[in-house]
């Protein structure tokens, strides 16, 4: 049965995935309380709050000029070094942020979250799941990564419920000091007892000048860079997926950036609303990736399952944008269950598509092509967004941005029924096997 053997599969990765679930739970239960804290920071008494819309925007843009070159710097590092270091560097980023919101929330410690913030999105947002996926790629064979990728995303949801369900029932005040002691943990376990699954080569020993060292850096980043570049442009999957995701994170991050300061602006949602809606749809995110996923993707292949999520988060955008009723939120919401199949159906082709050795470099490449979108999205929802929520708006249409967004959706499910996933891994047996030996013993 395919969904016990994606079960199965998941034993190696034991020390991977705990740590990995952690970090999740203790991210996503700030997330709701986030926007009443820096609602209340920035703009006191208010329930519309343009600043905070316009530095989310700012930080979004932010992190996508930075990443576009960090994260596939990572991903090369992380085939290079191996994973283990890289993973411990990029979960221990996150730490820090809140701490200073555990321990103030006035509007000074607000920006300097922000700021903070921001350096730890550059670093660890995309490439943790980047650098993770290249190790279920070490461990796990080709031909049952859809499942595992699947259970893993499954388990993301499952942490974002857990996470949303400690944020609606825990008060405000332990919020933060419950997510730092859970990121701590995180990487501290890992230290102990997560196993690398990179065989790093002994570096040379060279007597070179501290110039000499940054221009041979600088050199070989260049050229791993130039490497990761023509593995992507000389494979049509790989190419597609890469413009593929490119339209649907151009789409989807806009409306992620200014989704819960709409609802809150619209019809006045709180933390408890949020948690209510991301524990919904975390919920139905989980039986539709650790049940319906494995089951359908033997049937119908990555491609379909790609194309049918691209078409249900079309429908989720315009939903949201259509809004006419405190209910429909809700309604939207559901449509997560499936659009969220979009991202391990991405993980498995990019992964099948890409040799052992070239892993992170792939996944981190396009990871990088999608932090583009990142870059451009908040240029125009930002404004567009504070433009049709205020009293100036040139039609009644509060949602308009977000229906503007789903246009690059629309775009990304044209370019995904062209793909032809039909390239296969040159992935070593003898590696894998090893590696699932030696994670395996680690228990």
């Amino acid at each position: 049965m395919a969904w016990w053997s994606g079960l199965r599969e998941l034993k190696p990765l034991l020390h991977l995935l705990l740590p990995l679930s952690i970090h999740w739970v203790a991210e996503e239960m700030t997330v709701s309380v986030l926007v009443d804290v820096t609602t209340s920071a920035l703009c006191p008494r208010h329930t519309t709050c343009s600043k905070a819309i316009y530095i989310n925007g700012l930080q979004q843009t932010v992190v996508g000029i930075f990443k576009m070159v960090v994260l596939p710097i990572l991903g090369q590092l992380s085939d290079e070094h191996g994973r283990k270091p890289l993973l411990l560097i990029t979960m221990s980023t996150t730490i820090i942020p809140f701490a200073l919101l555990a321990w103030n929330q006035s509007e000074r410690f607000v920006y300097a979250y922000y700021v903070l913030r921001t350096i730890s999105f550059i670093i660890s947002q995309g490439s943790i799941f980047c650098i993770s996926a290249a190790y279920v790629a070490d461990v796990i064979s080709e031909s049952k990564r859809a499942a595992v990728f699947g259970w893993i995303t499954g388990m993301f949801s499952a942490s974002h419920v857990l996470g949303n369900f400690l944020a609606r029932f825990l008060p405000q005040s332990y919020i933060f000091m419950v997510s730092i002691a859970l990121l701590i943990f995180c990487p501290v376990y890992m230290q102990f007892f997560l196993i690398e699954t990179v065989k790093v080569a002994p570096r040379k020993n060279h007597e070179s000048g501290c110039c000499m060292k940054v221009v041979d850096f600088l050199n070989q980043r260049y050229k791993s860079m130039r490497k990761a570049a023509e593995i992507v442009m000389f494979s049509p999957t790989l190419r597609g997926m890469a413009i593929v995701t490119f339209f649907y994170k151009l789409g989807m991050s806009g409306i992620n950036s200014v989704l819960l300061y709409y609802l809150k602006a619209v019809f006045g949602f709180n933390k408890n609303q949020f948690s209510e809606l991301l524990m919904m749809v975390g919920i139905g995110s989980i039986f539709s990736q650790m049940v319906v996923l494995p089951l359908l993707n033997p049937l119908v292949g990555e491609k379909v399952i790609l194309c049918s999520a691209l078409l249900a988060s079309i429908a989720y955008a315009w939903l949201y944008g259509l809004a006419w009723a405190s209910w429909v939120p809700y309604l939207s919401a559901s449509f997560g269950v499936i659009y969220i199949l979009v991202k391990p159906a991405t993980y498995a082709i990019i992964s099948k598509a890409s040799s052992s050795v070239n892993q992170g470099k792939a996944q981190s490449f396009i990871g990088g092509t999608q932090s583009i979108s990142h870059l451009l999205s908040p240029i125009a929802m930002t404004p567009l967004t504070s433009w049709f929520l205020s009293t100036n708006a040139p039609f009644d249409c509060k949602g308009f941005s977000i229906i503007c967004a789903s246009i690059c959706m629309i775009i990304s499910l044209c370019f995904a029924c062209l793909l032809k996933p039909d390239d296969h891994s040159c992935s070593s047996d003898d590696d894998i096997e090893n590696n699932q030996q030696t994670a395996l013993l680690s228990e």
